[in-house]
């Protein structure tokens, strides 16, 4: 943990001041170790490995503890990086480009491995704090530490330890995996600053009853498997998706002459988007989809009605890849 989070952080519970009471091990500008307590109520929350930890995982309710425990398995195994991110970053955020991140203080809620934080922080955010729930935050942490302006914390996104400072928070691909996505929304959206913005990016329900009627059913018998299990067996949907996505849906739509066939193709915005990817990343997908305990399909109605909870203006909602979507508003 850097100094300067301080800055950004209050009390979860009382959103008092925190202050930094204990510096066991520091390294470079990481404190490592320590000790940070509330001024008001006194609670305390440890700093360890590098990032502050706001959450206590014996009190977390079980359905949290099981998405947090998934994605953080997940996400300490699949560590690799891909010269893609970036392009399949800003096809989740639409219309934000990368000058839009200059000198914004930016909340990314659900950072998983730290891959759009880091994105971030290169961009030129002045500083960008990356949340999450799971373990994945050592993976996080090991991947931006080395930014000055890129900080990782362990916290529930329902109760965010962070004061209304930002002028940008996103969430990509993690509010549909919430008890309640709509709660989560709401709570990111409370610490974006009067005139801040807000992205997010979910699962459509639209397009997607194939996986709701049949996927999903098989999903809550593989998301109770040991995980090193789950990432075998995975390979064998990895290998059927990665055969398509490169002998077929690739190959067509890069052709002028098949992309009209192409067009009539099952899942064809997807699965093409899906093909540019190697095998490593395609495993991810698969594996994501059938780790996750908890996954919502979101409409385009519902989802709407998200930004009006916010009393966001200039909302901008958009279907992206024919299977989801993307939104983005002021606060």
């Amino acid at each position: 943990m850097k100094r300067k989070l301080l800055d950004y952080l209050h009390c979860p519970a009382c959103a008092g001041q925190l202050e930094l009471t204990e510096v066991v091990v520091v390294e470079a500008e990481e404190i490592m170790q320590g000790r940070l307590t509330c001024a008001a109520c006194k609670s305390v929350f440890p700093i360890v490995r590098g990032v502050p930890r706001f959450i206590n995982s014996e009190l977390l309710a079980a359905d949290k503890a099981a998405t947090a425990e998934s994605f953080g398995w997940q996400w300490q195994h699949f560590t690799h990086t891909d010269e893609l991110y970036a392009d399949q970053f800003l096809g989740w955020i639409t219309p934000v480009e990368p000058d839009f991140f200059q000198n914004k203080i930016v909340l990314e809620g659900g950072c998983g491995k730290g891959r759009h934080t880091e994105l971030a922080a290169r961009w030129g955010a002045r500083e960008v704090v990356g949340v999450d729930l799971s373990a994945a935050v050592e993976t996080a942490f090991a991947a931006t530490r080395d930014f000055e302006n890129a900080h990782i914390i362990q916290a529930d996104l329902y109760h965010l330890p962070l004061a209304r400072r930002f002028d940008y928070a996103f969430s990509v691909g993690v509010l549909h995996h919430l008890p309640d996505p709509r709660a989560g929304f709401r709570s990111l959206a409370s610490r974006v600053r009067p005139g801040g913005h807000i992205s997010a990016w979910v699962y459509g329900a639209e397009n997607n009853r194939w996986i709701t009627r049949y996927v999903n059913p098989v999903r809550k018998v593989t998301s109770r498997i040991d995980q090193r299990a789950l990432l075998h067996f995975s390979k064998l949907p990895t290998a059927l998706m990665y055969l398509a996505t490169k002998l077929v849906y690739g190959p067509l739509n890069r052709e002028a002459s098949g992309r009209k066939l192409a067009s009539h193709l099952f899942y064809n915005d997807y699965l093409n988007a899906v093909s540019k990817f190697g095998w490593r990343e395609q495993h991810t997908i698969v594996f994501d989809h059938l780790v996750a305990p908890t996954s919502h399909y979101i409409s385009r109605e519902e989802f709407a009605e998200w930004w009006k909870d916010v009393h966001a203006t200039e909302v901008k909602i958009g279907w992206h890849n024919s299977n989801s979507w993307r939104g983005f508003g002021q606060i």
